[in-house]
């Protein structure tokens, strides 16, 4: 028997013991062993709950515990997860997180510390929830260079975008929705301000180069500015806003950036609805590559969770290289990063005709019910480019990036 034991028991949590409880016999067939958890870390008593006698408070009770041989890590945050996770690992035992905040932070770091002791550090459910993301870079595109990463990497934003779209409504009111269904936290600014889409693809830029990509080094806008006027451009323009992160490699260089993007609706990710994700990479064999699927929620990220305890059960010694390594790979400065730009302006046409002596031939758009402004998407501009002009001229609203 494979004994388990669980570091945090809220959602995710809480949805990996259901999977396993539910599954045992589907899961048993696959692994030739039953899976069982022995023990549940958390602060907090669960009176009434199926599992309450498994809930433990003092992390030694598991580290010095033998018997049990795998961890699932699911508290979140940083420090305190990276200094249990540190002791599961170094006690000889396998660990399977879900934790992106600290696999962003310290991947390369645990990648080592697993492989020091011989044992497994596995994040699939780090990134895009229960799409298999992670697993296919490490074993099923390994002949491939992965030259793009491109892709909705946040279920609550895609949720919020999509009900803005469809509904008319407002930032606001979208927000308290989703906190309502569960899609976002109490405090969700590691959703909306692109923070949690920002550690997604500095995790799979990290695996795709070998390499550690930092983080915080990622251009990184999240969708707190985007109104009910930037969804009627929008349809006038046959678009949809979604917030994506896109990470490509060349020059020795990372260049990634999170950011909401208008797509034309014949594009692919513009039928990505509500709190799924979706994924694109583009590689030099296989091409163009989608992995679409729940990016959030309880049992879908337990799911993928689960997944890797499995693999970790019927391969519990670190037979690979770590992902990455320690050595860093720089994040290239967006500056020179050319693209089209759609922009809301608080002028007349006169004006529009003066920016285009900066910008190049500009498309005009009008949207009735909204005087005093007009819309405008530019050529081919550099980021820098358009910024200088963003500082020049007061008279310009806000800006969206048009994808690709």
């Amino acid at each position: 028997m494979a004994k388990v034991a669980v570091l945090g028991y809220g959602t995710v949590g809480s949805g990996v013991v259901e999977v396993l409880h539910r599954n045992a016999d589907l899961i048993t067939a696959r692994t030739g062993e039953p899976i069982e958890v022995v023990k549940i870390l958390d602060l907090r008593e669960f009176p009434g709950d199926p599992f309450e006698h498994l809930v433990v408070h003092d992390i030694k009770e598991i580290v010095e515990d033998r018997t049990i041989r795998f961890v699932v890590e699911t508290m979140g945050g940083v420090n305190v997860a990276t200094d249990f996770v540190s002791q599961c690992l170094r006690a000889g035992k396998s660990v399977v997180t879900s934790n992106k905040a600290m696999v962003a932070a310290n991947g390369s770091m645990l990648l080592k510390l697993a492989q020091d002791n011989d044992v497994r550090f596995l994040f699939e459910a780090s990134v895009g929830g229960g799409i298999p993301i992670i697993r296919n870079l490490r074993s099923c595109l390994t002949a491939d260079h992965i030259e793009k990463i491109f892709g909705i990497l946040n279920g609550t934003t895609n949720y919020m975008l999509t009900k803005m779209y469809e509904d008319g409504a407002d930032y606001d009111t979208v927000l308290k929705e989703a906190q309502d269904k569960g899609f976002a936290e109490a405090d969700p600014s590691a959703d909306v301000e692109g923070w949690d889409a920002c550690r997604k693809i500095a995790i799979l830029s990290s695996i795709v180069t070998g390499k550690a990509v930092d983080f915080e080094e990622i251009h990184t806008e999240g969708i707190t500015k985007i109104t009910p006027e930037d969804m009627a451009y929008a349809k006038q323009m046959d678009h949809v806003i979604r917030l994506v992160g896109s990470s490509i490699v060349k020059d020795g260089q990372v260049h990634a950036m999170v950011a909401p993007m208008l797509f034309d609706k014949e594009h692919a990710l513009a039928g990505v609805n509500m709190e799924f994700n979706a994924i694109f990479l583009t590689s030099d064999m296989l091409g163009d590559t989608m992995f679409y699927g729940q990016g959030a929620g309880k049992l879908p990220t337990a799911s993928a969770v689960v997944s890797d305890v499995i693999e970790a059960v019927m391969s519990p010694t670190a037979s690979e290289r770590p992902e990455w390594s320690a050595d860093r790979i720089p994040v290239a400065a967006l500056g020179k990063e050319k693209r089209r730009f759609f922009a809301r302006v608080a002028a007349d046409k006169a004006f529009v005709t003066e920016l285009e002596k900066e910008l190049g031939s500009l498309w005009v758009i009008k949207v009735e019910g909204l005087g005093g402004e007009l819309g405008i998407v530019t050529g081919e501009v550099s980021e820098a480019d358009f910024m200088l002009c963003e500082q020049k001229h007061p008279e310009i609203i806000s800006k969206i990036r048009l994808a690709d």
